[in-house]
């Protein structure tokens, strides 16, 4: 009987019940059944099973189910069946079903990356919208809703270190979807647990990770190229724009963007100003969108992203974003200032002056910021700069600490003139 099973056909395999869901043959001719668990504790489990392996393979006849009938009031059991099978069931529409039901203080546009994506066949998208419109969001949204329909059982989120702690907190705060973070040493635990051919990225099905994480490790290459994801969302996608021959994070971008149907690239400055790099970024989500990547128009690249800044929308950020007011207000500068600018316009270095011009330069630069920033800043840059002065014995050297001594004198005088006019 097993011969004759059919995706559909429901079976009793190993004491538990399992949906068949496509069948094959093996080179002996057998049938292999790739079946998916239904019984409490396989439920969910995928597996697949061999007619000639296994002892029993028992077909379940849907004529011969038995019904029973409902004894609770109203039939209020069978009904509560009925609808949590119903919420089992995938929406197959383009409409936002779970996502807007998130931790957060929905704004009407923060859904429209979602509905684009969604009435495309596959969802690959770059939302590029300014900062503070809520990018992590809109790709929690899009996620929620691939994960409702089944779409995204497996995630792996790409973004720079700095940015892990906070995507991840974001998508488990508000959207309840949890990562796993993976680092070099979380990597290496795990390689730890598993055989020496296996993928440490079969692990975990929903993980975050470094970009620069992949692009250290020439093995992680080989574990990329083994690894498919439902769902791949590149963060910072700026990062990984192609320019010029092409770093290894562009590369390694590239090589993600083959491992998933789905791909969310996520940038407020996407563009450099580079039409190559931009063109990069837009064919890791269609590879037949640009012919050539200097010439090519808004016709070739629409529908592929999102982008909209604060005035765009203004009308729905209005309380969130309050209009911001500027003010000039005049401060005369007091005469120790005055004394240190004046001191400040007239110094002169010796080897200071002989080295590098861009780094002469680059000096006085970050001495005149810190003077106008607090007279503690400056002191502190001078008092960096003497430092240096002090291990060199060169032509010079002493001259320019006698200089920066004398200025460090004016300037600290300004402090004291505050503390005393206060």
């Amino acid at each position: 009987m097993s011969s004759n099973l059919a995706p559909g056909a429901r079976v009793v395999i190993r004491d538990a019940e399992w949906l068949v869901r496509k069948t094959d043959r093996t080179g002996t001719g057998a049938l292999a059944l790739h079946c998916l668990g239904i019984s409490e504790i396989v439920r969910d489990r995928k597996a697949i099973f061999l007619e000639d392996v296994e002892d029993s393979i028992e077909a379940l006849d849907p004529v011969e189910t038995r019904l029973v009938a409902d004894p609770s009031p109203g039939c209020k059991d069978g009904l509560l069946f009925i609808e949590s099978q119903l919420r089992r069931v995938p929406p197959t529409d383009a409409r936002v079903h779970v996502g807007h039901r998130a931790a957060m203080d929905l704004l009407p546009f923060q859904l429209d990356p979602t509905l684009r994506s969604l009435a495309q066949p596959r969802q690959r998208i770059l939302i590029a919208d300014a900062v503070g419109l809520g990018k992590t969001l809109e790709a929690g949204i899009l996620l929620s809703e691939l994960i409702r329909r089944g779409r995204a059982r497996r995630i792996l989120v790409a973004t720079v270190k700095s940015m892990m702690a906070q995507f991840q907190k974001e998508l488990w705060t508000r959207f309840t979807i949890p990562l796993v973070r993976l680092d070099s040493a979380g990597i290496q635990r795990v390689r730890q647990r598993i055989p020496t051919n296996h993928n440490p990225f079969h692990h975990f099905d929903r993980a975050i990770i470094s970009i620069d994480t992949l692009k250290q490790d020439s093995q992680y290459r080989t574990y990329v190229e083994n690894a498919w994801w439902d769902l791949i969302v590149i963060d910072e996608a700026h990062n990984v724009a192609r320019r010029g021959g092409g770093s290894q994070r562009a590369r390694i971008a590239g090589l993600l963007a083959r491992r998933s149907d789905v791909l969310i690239l996520l940038s407020a400055t996407l563009h450099d100003g580079r039409a190559e790099s931009f063109a990069s970024l837009m064919n890791m989500l269609d590879p037949t969108a640009i012919g050539d990547p200097q010439h090519y128009g808004p016709e070739d690249i629409r529908g592929l992203f999102v982008r909209r800044f604060k005035a765009q929308v203004k009308d729905q950020i209005s309380a969130s974003f309050p209009e911001r007011e500027i003010a000039v207000v005049d401060a005369p500068a007091s005469p120790a200032e005055e004394t240190a600018f004046d001191a400040f316009a007239s110094i002169t270095f010796q080897r200071i002056d002989t080295g590098p011009r861009a780094a002469t330069e680059l000096f006085r630069t970050s001495l005149e910021k810190a003077l106008l920033s607090s007279p503690a800043a400056c002191l502190q840059t001078v008092r960096a700069r003497l430092r240096r002065l002090e291990r060199e014995n060169g032509q010079g050297a002493g001259a320019d600490r006698a200089s920066l001594e004398a200025f460090a004198i004016l300037v600290d005088a300004i402090g004291a003139c505050a503390e005393s006019s206060s």
